[in-house]
């Protein structure tokens, strides 16, 4: 394998020189860049890309960090965030912080060490002081992290609503309503407060089921599935994210319930779990598409210098009408 000494000796040049070329951090005559790149190319010679981001103090790598890849809406973010981070010229490392804290922080530390040059945050294990002490390119999906990290998330009074009036418009009267742990701070509680509101100002019952914390595991969902059924509770609609509405969808069929005709069901994201469940389901669409270019043009931004302190980014939402409720 070709050492940077042998290019140079190849080109008859400094080292030095071959490495200011390489780095672009000096003057470099034309005659002398033509002979390094012609010695290069003899001597298949490849630049050590690492040590030349580290004299930059940058990587070119962006850290997507999510709970788990294993949910549908984060695995669809991270596979449209990393085609997005590819095509602007980075790499991506994915983190997977299914464990918790530890981990989270373990992925923040890396920011700090210049291991990635930026980090795109859709985790929810860590309190947002720890957030706030660092300060590098950060940018938060769905969460409120503090006045100087950037965020990206949808309507979800929007969405909240939407669901609602679809609920409605279809007769429902008592509503089962799978909503997040409320402890931390997100934007996606609107969509759950908004939804309880419409749902109790028009004089519906809603069964509130609230979800534990930093869990969006199949098994953990149909647990929840498990406990709801095994209460005796009697419901006409369902309102919870995909995943969670299509396993609820699968023991109603199993139990022989119709549907739309015995129950409804909404689901919130839009996945392709909406389209893949046995019945094509109704479901609140976020444009996940979008969430990942947004965040990903917001990282650059950060890392670049421009200024994108207080940025908030909504994006809209719209309903998808399924089979699993009646036409609005």
């Amino acid at each position: 394998m070709a050492r940077i000494q042998d290019v140079a000796e190849k080109a008859g040049v400094g080292v030095a020189t071959v490495s200011r070329m390489l780095n672009g951090s000096g003057y470099v005559s034309a005659a002398s860049r033509a002979k390094i790149q012609a010695a290069m190319d003899e001597l298949n010679y490849t630049p050590n890309e690492l040590a030349r981001n580290l004299y930059h103090k940058r990587t070119g790598i962006i850290a997507v960090v999510v709970p788990t890849i294993a949910h549908p809406f984060y695995a669809e973010f991270v596979n449209c965030a990393e085609m997005e981070i590819h095509r602007r010229g980075f790499k991506t490392m994915l983190c997977n912080a299914s464990s918790g804290y530890a981990e989270e922080l373990e992925y923040l530390d890396m920011l700090n060490r210049h291991i990635v040059d930026g980090v795109i945050s859709g985790t929810h294990t860590m309190d947002t002081e720890a957030y706030n002490k660092i300060k590098k390119p950060i940018v938060s999906l769905d969460r409120y992290l503090g006045e100087d990290i950037p965020l990206v998330a949808v309507d979800h009074v929007k969405g909240g609503r939407l669901a609602a009036q679809a609920l409605l418009q279809s007769g429902c009267r008592r509503v089962l309503h799978f909503r997040g742990e409320t402890t931390v701070e997100a934007p996606y509680h609107d969509r759950h407060f908004e939804f309880s509101r419409i749902m109790r100002e028009n004089g519906v019952e809603v069964y509130d089921y609230e979800l534990a914390w930093n869990r969006f595991d199949v098994e953990y969902h149909q647990q929840v599935v498990d406990d709801v059924f095994s209460s005796g509770l009697e419901f006409d609609g369902v309102f919870g994210v995909d995943q969670l509405a299509a396993i609820c969808m699968n023991e109603l069929l199993r139990r022989g319930r119709r549907i739309p005709e015995d129950v409804k069901l909404v689901g919130y994201d839009g996945t392709y779990i909406s389209r893949l469940s046995r019945i094509p389901m109704t479901t609140v669409v976020q444009p996940i598409d979008a969430l990942a270019r947004e965040s990903v043009r917001l990282i650059l931004d950060c890392m670049a210098g421009k200024q994108a302190k207080n940025e908030r980014v909504m994006l809209d939402v719209s309903l998808r009408q399924g089979e699993t409720t009646l036409p609005v």
